[in-house]
């Protein structure tokens, strides 16, 4: 069977149809970044609204307290993204600094050292000595391959920390509101179980989005994700029965 240049090029055309547009592979997202801060912002302010609502069923101390949480946990969310991105930025230096002391002072072990991993991935004889001489002629490639493959590890843009902060911030407010809105339209006695269907609706949901764009089952990631949120949460209930509030007069 033999093809036109207009059926080749129609092929290939479709190649990229599909590979940039119907299965692309993924980019750097933020999803981690968003996840971490809704779920960790309305597990936490979820908690504490219980608690309060549970000690002194008092529906403007449960919006005072949840609203004072909300915006100390985003600052503090905020903050440890910030801190935990340059902190990885400065154990990938120091590394990168290491590995390139290594190989001016015993460049014959990391040597030794390229060749072990290519020769893990499959490769020997003449084309491993290829690949080895390639790498090694050239020191920045050579560090950059042994952090890749001997350190796991992958160079951080530091300017990355103020958008991971400023991602987790705004998502741990978004997550914080959710489990306060309940107690804004309805009595303290019947926010507190409409407040924790929502959220564990809202994890659930949450957790079986990821599931789809990463790996995993999404009812059950969802499900994993509701129950262990809800019940962190239904700790701090518990505390506000132990330390109930009586009423005033």
């Amino acid at each position: 069977m033999t093809y036109n240049l207009t059926q080749i090029n129609a092929a290939y055309d479709d190649q990229v149809v599909y590979h940039n547009h119907t299965d692309p592979h993924p980019r750097q997202s933020s999803l981690s970044d968003i996840i971490l801060g809704g779920q960790d912002g309305l597990v936490n302010v979820l908690g504490v609204i219980l608690g309060v609502a549970a000690a002194t069923n008092d529906p403007r101390i449960v919006l005072v307290a949840g609203l004072a949480a909300t915006f100390a946990e985003s600052v503090s969310m905020g903050a440890v993204a910030y801190t935990s991105t340059l902190a990885d930025a400065d154990y990938y230096e120091s590394e990168k600094s290491r590995e390139y002391r290594h190989l001016r002072l015993s460049p014959e072990i990391e040597r030794e050292e390229i060749r072990d991993i290519y020769r893990q991935k499959g490769f020997d004889g003449d084309l491993l000595d290829r690949i080895v001489d390639t790498i090694t002629a050239n020191k920045d490639v050579w560090v950059k391959v042994m952090m890749a493959e001997e350190h796991q590890l992958s160079p951080i843009d530091r300017r990355q920390a103020i958008r991971s902060a400023g991602i987790v911030g705004v998502s741990a407010v978004i997550g914080s509101l959710i489990p306060l809105i309940p107690f804004i339209i309805l009595p303290v006695a019947v926010g507190i179980p409409v407040s924790i269907a929502l959220s564990a609706l809202v994890l659930f949901v949450v957790g079986a989005y990821k599931a789809r764009v990463t790996v995993g089952h999404p009812g059950k990631s969802g499900l994993e994700m509701a129950i262990i949120g809800t019940v962190s949460a239904l700790v701090g209930y518990a505390i506000g029965l132990l330390l109930k509030v009586p009423p005033v007069g």
